[in-house]
């Protein structure tokens, strides 16, 4: 379920519908959020599979006039080092100019037919701003397919901070346009940072 929008009330109740603990998760949130007021936001709630265990994850993602606030809450089952179940929130505060880059990649099907503005089947928003940094190397090589000499590596960094898969088969059509709605606003807001040098 994702829920997106633009007040403090519609925040507090988008994390309530989600059902996922709306009072830790509200509580984390609203704190990060201080007295700024909310310009968009998106609810996120996945659940996902563990060999014999279910396991829900929430993303809240939340936009002021100068930040971009991250927050999630994953829950654990109690094991040996904890008797009980817990949850485990973490909430992070980015300054609008930090973030370096929106990717929003979008999946449609039978892209010859393609109407404009037709909701794609499934959208990841990868959202960058150098606190985790992804390095791929691999060998180097030349042309020369006898050479044997050593080339070092060669690779890329790319910045990979929040990545987040929506689809319509598994999260329905409103979980899509929501968060299209959510990079559309965040977009703006960092080009709008860019120009002003805010």
């Amino acid at each position: 379920m994702a829920k997106t929008g633009t007040t403090t009330q519609g925040l507090r109740a988008a994390i309530e519908r989600s059902g996922y603990y709306p009072a830790l998760v509200a509580e984390a949130v609203e704190a990060a959020v201080g007295g700024e007021p909310v310009a968009s936001y998106l609810v996120h709630q996945e659940t996902t599979f563990d060999s014999n265990e279910v396991r829900r994850h929430v993303t809240v993602l939340v936009l002021t006039d100068n930040r971009f606030i991250v927050s999630h809450t994953d829950e654990q089952t109690a094991d040996t080092d904890s008797p009980t179940p817990f949850a485990t929130t973490s909430t992070e505060s980015v300054k609008l100019d930090r973030i370096s880059s929106v990717v929003l990649s979008r999946v449609v099907a039978n892209p010859e037919k393609y109407v404009p503005g037709t909701l794609p089947r499934e959208v990841v928003l990868t959202i960058g701003w150098g606190a985790v940094s992804r390095i791929d190397l691999e060998p180097a090589a030349c042309g020369d397919p006898n050479c044997e000499a050593d080339h070092g590596y060669t690779g890329s960094s790319t910045a990979d901070d929040l990545s987040l898969r929506v689809s319509e088969a598994g999260d329905g059509p409103d979980t899509v346009r929501e968060t299209l709605a959510f990079a559309q606003a965040l977009s703006e807001a960092t080009a709008a940072t860019a120009a002003t040098g805010r």
